[in-house]
């Protein structure tokens, strides 16, 4: 994760959610909601560094020149339009364009004994799913240590999301022949639209994240990631 240590709170935790609504205003309606092909998108971005602010610029400048065109054929359903944009907003930045403003370190925006009940919830979900006890156990110590890992939430991050790598590859060892063919024909037809919009590294990274995150809601499995504690 490249955020500046002082702003990672902050800009992690609001990612998506400030994603999400933004995409909502710019398509003129709260009643859209991002499909599983979008979060694979967003959650790609957001692992790979790229500014909360060049995604929202992104989608401006995206819905911008679908506006700007004298056809428009149908309404913009998918994040994935805006893939283009938001790389080009990315470069922008990197290159020297204008930044957000740093700010100074932002507090957790859960509790401690929402951080607890959190991790031990996922613990004993786990506990009961043959094949899992193991990750549970280290759910469960993470537990009993919450108040040491409350205060630094980035390492604890990172503790999940290898135990999160971890329980996808048990779960990816079970998966029947029929449910992996189902996953990427339901991938094929969310993704044809717009495969023409991202280049053949893009496509490959929210391939992987989709069946990922697909896979997880398949199996009844719970995230790990403390963004999914809010």
């Amino acid at each position: 994760m490249n955020q500046e240590p002082d702003n990672w709170t902050l800009n992690y935790f609001n990612y998506f959610t400030e994603a999400e609504e933004h995409f909502q205003r710019a398509r003129g309606t709260g009643l859209f909601l991002f499909s599983t092909l979008d979060w694979a998108l967003i959650e790609i971005w957001k692992n790979s560094g790229v500014p909360l602010e060049a995604v929202l610029r992104g989608i401006d400048a995206a819905f911008e020149k679908w506006r700007g065109r004298k056809s428009k054929i149908k309404m913009i359903n998918s994040l994935t339009y805006c893939v283009q944009a938001v790389m080009t907003e990315a470069q922008i930045m990197a290159s020297g364009g204008t930044a957000p403003a740093a700010g100074g370190p932002a507090p957790a925006p859960f509790s401690l004994d929402e951080l607890r009940a959190f991790l031990e919830r996922n613990a004993r979900e786990l506990g009961v799913k043959p094949g899992f006890q193991e990750i549970a156990v280290a759910l469960e110590r993470l537990a009993g240590e919450a108040e040491a890992h409350h205060a630094g939430l980035e390492q604890l991050e990172q503790r999940l999301t290898a135990l999160e790598e971890k329980m996808i590859a048990i779960a990816r060892s079970g998966q029947s022949e029929e449910d992996l063919f189902a996953s990427h024909r339901a991938l094929d037809t969310e993704l044809r639209p717009y495969r023409g919009k991202m280049s053949a590294s893009q496509l490959s990274m929210l391939e992987k994240q989709y069946l990922d995150r697909r896979l997880l809601e398949t199996a009844g499995l719970p995230r790990l990631s403390l963004f999914y504690l809010r």
